[in-house]
């Protein structure tokens, strides 16, 4: 899971949950603010990453 958390002018928070890392990366283009693209990886997660 990816998630985008964003600090607007107002003083308030918003979080944006998404499945996949591309959603993600296209999403936060589109929106305004301070942002922090996050992945959460949970310790049961069958999770695997290819090393390059």
């Amino acid at each position: 899971m990816w998630v985008i958390t964003v600090y607007t002018g107002e003083g308030s928070i918003k979080m944006f949950e998404f499945e996949d890392e591309k959603e993600a990366k296209e999403s936060i283009q589109k929106i305004k603010g301070s942002k922090i693209l996050s992945h959460v990886v949970y310790f049961n997660d069958h999770f695997v990453e290819a090393v390059i």
